[in-house]
């Protein structure tokens, strides 16, 4: 009997918290169904849910909806994991697999720059960027990552070597006695092995980049170039009388692909996180 009472108190604390930490968030979607005069109301959910807030702060932004905003932030985001996966697995795998010459070195230097602070490259890289005439297009986001680099680039090659190491390399000499060329061993027998850890790196990446509005708001300077953050950003400004709804629906809505990722992806994403952390 005791052993029971202990579970149910135990199940109603962690319901009772679980209730206030999606609290904010119940907030958030009354919100963007109230009018700016009822949005000071303590009530949680609207008498009359304003539906329109999402319509008229979908077609917000003069001469273009979110649908454009979309639109760019979806490709700017296919072509990052693009070259991310490219680019991080085959570092890794070299890392992971290969000896070359100074390779502990190499390494080492890696390390160094994961505890770079990001902040300290802001200037540098935006002067760069500028004397190539990079500015106002995608590729500041696009060219680091392609050489492991960019947002959290060396943290994806890091997470990728952990897992590669702990891949027994009794299957890359089969391989070879099989044939199999380098290259061969990466993409026939690496990579489908590094599934959750590859998976996970895309999470993160995708998240990060989705999230990296003080990278957009340097480099893009056309609206028709806008990713759903500058979108965002331009709602707040753009009206004298601020809908405070609309902002909240938008905002709302801005959330959702990235929790879908999570969502139906976090199998993977647990199980690459808990692999990397015990190999290597």
């Amino acid at each position: 009997m005791t052993i029971k009472w202990n579970q149910a108190v135990r199940h109603l604390f962690m319901i009772a918290f679980s209730l206030l930490m999606a609290y904010p968030v119940l907030w958030w979607i009354g919100a963007s169904l109230k009018s700016n005069s009822e949005l000071s109301s303590p009530n949680l959910f609207p008498t009359t849910p304003q539906w329109s807030n999402f319509v008229k702060g979908w077609n917000s932004v003069p001469g273009h909806s979110f649908t454009d905003f979309y639109l760019n932030t979806f490709g700017l985001e296919i072509a990052v994991l693009a070259v991310t996966f490219i680019s991080s697995t085959l570092v890794a795998f070299g890392f992971g697999r290969l000896n070359f010459p100074l390779k502990t070195f190499w390494f080492s230097l890696l390390m160094v720059t994961l505890m770079l602070p990001g902040q300290v490259l802001i200037i540098p890289q935006y002067a760069m960027f500028h004397q190539l005439g990079w500015v106002n297009t995608y590729l500041p986001f696009i060219v680091p990552h392609l050489l492991a680099s960019g947002a959290g680039g060396t943290f994806f090659v890091f997470l990728l070597i952990q897992f590669v190491r702990g891949i027994p390399k009794e299957l890359d000499e089969s391989a070879k006695i099989d044939g199999c060329s380098w290259f061969g061993i990466y993409w026939r027998i690496v990579m489908p092995l590094t599934k959750p850890a590859i998976v996970t790196v895309m999470i993160f990446c995708f998240l990060w980049n989705w999230d990296d509005f003080l990278g957009h708001l340097l480099y893009i300077n056309s609206v028709d170039k806008y990713t759903v953050g500058l979108a965002l950003r331009m709602i707040n400004d753009s009206q004298s009388g601020q809908e405070w709804g609309q902002l909240l629906a938008m905002s709302l809505v801005s959330i959702v692909p990235a929790t879908l990722v999570f969502m139906f992806l976090q199998k993977y994403f647990v199980e690459g996180i808990a692999t990397t952390g015990i190999k290597g």
